[in-house]
């Protein structure tokens, strides 16, 4: 599996060349270059898988090193590659959805000035989260992860002559500093105490070193959880998502679907040995995971753009992914972030073909009845919505459903109903937006509804590849039957340790309960679905009666709960004030001070020597005899 480098080599040969020779190609050659060398790091995803899985389950671990990267005494690393299971899962769910992303994204930036740029980053954005899955060890995890950081910034910002833009890219590029300090302290702590960043050797000799519950994993990786809060928009560091919608909707999909947010989750199951050591840290992540699910959902209620009510979703379906890895369901966490992957990919490509259709619109009441103009956008936006809110047999119900069904096995029973009331909000929020942007009536103005059209072949293929799995993509793990749970027995070899440091056993459940809770998921998204459509298909003026008569609280969602001016308020502004302060007595009146100072003084001098220099011969001549006197009187005395 030597090979296996070319996987990160090919997206980031594809920025190369369109960052250097772009020039020589025109507009069809720079994305096919791009769009290429994503779909060549697949097939090289598709090999390795093929090969990995001739290994009997237990050797599916291997560790290919290329040099030793750094060396000090004891210490060392070397710069490789882990592959595994969860890495071919991450890896061909990155590359895959990457891959049709970039198809689509080559009609629809065609007419953007900045087209070369748009790819150059796109394909540094995926070798960067390539190298984030895939490497061997926490450092070079650190290189990728900080890679995502800088793309996304690059990417959110990408339209800079905006001030809401280039505002945007410094946000989240601000805010997911504060998550990655957390992440340095704790590769800090884990290199002091290992003596090494190697993931295998860590999660060897963690278990033999330190007891369940141990104070220093728990402070490893509460600040391993601190830069996933970051990098997967968790509570308290969210605020980045929601603005990265400033970003082209292509820049969206990738991020929400195949790259930066996911990174937190896979680093999380990537951890999980230390995890399963630290029963508190993982009650935090629950915790947090399950309130980010229901409070992002509230949010996501009222919204009217059709790009942040799916931020918002991302930011509550996240929550549920670390929610799963929070309860010790590890695979089911990963689970979900694959068919999350394939179905808000989906939604976010058709709200930038409804964009496109609409010269740009994403104001949900400037919509309606577009499924008969749009056959093809109406159909696979419905599929991924149908999915998204766990409606089977589609992909998001299996995935959703087992991290529910997790946490009520896991007694976390308070988790659970606020888990099921995020469900049932999902739905409503999410036949909200597809009754109001497809069905109902039209409030597209009229000289714009004459030119509604569906996308190209370019954008529609993707549209329909990802419909279809956002259709079938849960089918790899089916309930009721241990032999049809094909990606939780392919996972298992992953979490088997962490699994057998906490006891968790996979119990014998009673098929009637799993039935009945799976019935339960399905009759809440149902009810989300009905009250979304007696509001706006059969009572469409109920809303606004509803908004009027609780206007204080209407209001409060609209604004998100405030959380961007309390932040302003209690964070940004006396940060601002303090530099400002900074600025006058220390910048300027001390370190300007002291080198101006400096300078001043040795003017002084200067100008004082300067007048020793007068030009007479007689006066040097006396200098000389004066300095040759007080030499000789020296050695005398």
């Amino acid at each position: 599996m030597k090979y296996v480098w070319l996987i990160v080599f090919f997206p980031f040969l594809g920025f190369l060349i369109n960052g250097f020779l772009s020039k020589f190609f025109n507009k069809k050659v720079v994305a096919f270059i791009a769009a290429s060398a994503i779909g060549l790091a697949f097939l090289c995803g598709l090999v390795t898988l093929v090969k990995l899985l001739a290994y009997p389950p237990e050797a599916r671990s291997i560790e290919i090193t290329f040099y030793s990267w750094i060396k000090a005494g004891g210490f060392n690393i070397e710069a490789g590659f882990l592959i595994d299971p969860l890495t071919m899962v991450m890896v061909l769910v990155v590359s895959g959805v990457s891959f049709l992303i970039h198809i689509y994204a080559g009609e629809y930036m065609e007419e953007d000035p900045g087209y070369v740029r748009f790819f150059v980053y796109l394909n540094l954005f995926v070798s960067m989260m390539l190298t984030l899955v895939m490497a061997n060890n926490f450092l070079l995890m650190f290189v990728g992860w900080e890679g995502v950081g800088l793309c996304s910034y690059l990417l959110i910002g990408f339209w800079f002559e905006k001030d809401s833009a280039s505002n945007a890219g410094k946000k989240a590029f601000i805010v997911n500093r504060i998550g990655d300090f957390g992440f340095l302290i704790a590769m800090f702590i884990i290199a002091t105490t290992f003596h090494t960043l190697n993931f295998k050797v860590v999660f060897e000799k963690a278990p033999q070193m330190f007891q369940v519950g141990s104070g220093l994993i728990t402070a490893a990786t509460l600040l391993l959880f601190v830069g996933a809060t970051g990098k997967s928009a968790q509570i308290p560091l969210y605020v980045w998502l929601p603005d990265a919608m400033e970003g082209p909707t292509p820049v969206s999909a990738l991020i929400h679907a195949a790259t930066m947010v996911t990174a937190g989750v896979y680093m999380m199951a990537r951890c999980s040995v230390l995890y399963a050591l630290a029963p508190f840290s993982l009650g935090v992540v629950a915790v947090i995971g399950c309130l980010t699910a229901v409070y992002a959902a509230s949010m996501a209620l009222v919204q009217v753009d059709m790009k942040r009510v799916l931020a918002y979703s991302t930011i509550s379906q996240i929550g549920y992914m670390v929610l799963g890895c929070g309860v010790g369901a590890f695979a089911a966490g990963i689970f979900h972030l694959m068919t999350h992957a394939f179905f808000k990919a989906l939604l976010f490509l058709c709200a930038g073909s409804v964009s496109h259709a609409l010269a740009g619109e994403l104001d949900i009441r400037k919509m309606g009845n577009l499924h008969k103009k749009m056959p093809i956008t109406h159909i696979t936006f419905l599929s991924a919505t149908l999915a998204i809110s766990g409606i089977i047999p589609f992909a998001g119900f299996f995935s959703k459903d087992e991290v529910l069904f997790e946490t009520f096995m896991s007694h976390h029973n308070v988790l659970y109903i606020l888990g099921l009331i995020g469900a049932l909000m999902t739905a409503f929020y999410m036949f909200r937006l597809y009754f109001i942007a497809f069905r109902g009536e039209s409030h597209v103005e009229p000289e714009l509804e004459k030119h509604i059209h569906e996308p190209s072949w370019r954008m529609a293929l993707p549209l329909c590849v990802l419909g279809v799995l956002s259709l079938i993509g849960g089918w790899i793990q089916l309930p009721f039957f241990h032999n049809l749970k094909i990606l939780g027995g392919f996972l298992s070899p992953v979490f088997h340790h962490a699994h057998e440091i906490s006891k968790m056993e996979e119990a014998s459940v009673s098929v009637w309960l799993e039935g009945a809770l799976m019935t339960l998921s399905l009759i809440v998204a149902g009810l989300g679905i009905l009250i979304a459509y007696k509001f706006y298909i059969k009572n469409p003026e109920l809303p606004k009666r509803l908004g009027e008569k609780f206007a204080g609280l209407y209001k409060l969602l609209f604004n998100k709960y405030y959380v961007d001016e309390i932040y302003q308020m209690v964070v940004v502004k006396p940060l601002y004030n303090l530099s400002e302060i900074l600025s006058i007595a220390v910048d300027q009146a001390v370190i300007d001070g002291s080198v101006n100072g400096t300078g001043r003084s040795l003017m002084g001098v200067g100008g004082v020597l300067r007048r020793t220099t007068t030009g007479y011969v007689q006066f040097y001549g006396l200098v000389m005899f004066l300095g040759a006197v007080i030499l000789l009187l020296w050695n005398l005395f």
